[in-house]
């Protein structure tokens, strides 16, 4: 995936301010971070988003996540953070390889994650779950 901007820093073609890397991911600082530490954890191995994922790189992913999660709150003394993952452009997705977004949190900061709260009429709730259910 030579057009990839993930698969040419796991390759070393594009430099990063690596902050932990394993033979499955590699996480570094993300250049347009929402606040400062902004880690993003990446599997080496190419995949579109979450969907794409096999399990195995999945698992080393997700294990790799809470590692730099527990160190970046270590290192900025308070355990506070957001953990995401934008799958596809409606999700605001930009880079279409899948990644983990670790942003740490702090008291005063100016950063708003924050979505509306839709309430579900009549049976809809039950429906839903239906429909859920029937693909697992």
């Amino acid at each position: 995936m030579e057009e990839c901007i993930f698969c040419r820093i796991v390759d070393g073609k594009v430099p990063a301010a690596k902050v932990y890397e394993d033979s499955k991911v590699i996480s570094f600082l993300d250049i347009m971070p929402a606040n400062k530490g902004h880690c993003l954890v990446v599997p080496k191995n190419h995949a579109q988003n979450l969907m794409d994922m096999n399990e195995e790189d999945l698992s080393a992913t997700i294990k790799a996540a809470k590692k730099v999660a527990s160190a970046l709150s270590l290192s900025f003394g308070n355990a506070s953070f957001n953990i995401g993952m934008n799958n596809g452009k409606e999700a605001g997705q930009v880079v279409n390889h899948a990644h983990i977004h670790i942003i740490p949190r702090f008291q005063k900061d100016r950063l708003r994650i924050k979505w509306s709260h839709l309430k579900y009429e009549g049976d809809e709730m039950k429906e839903y779950a239906e429909k859920i259910r029937k693909f697992i």
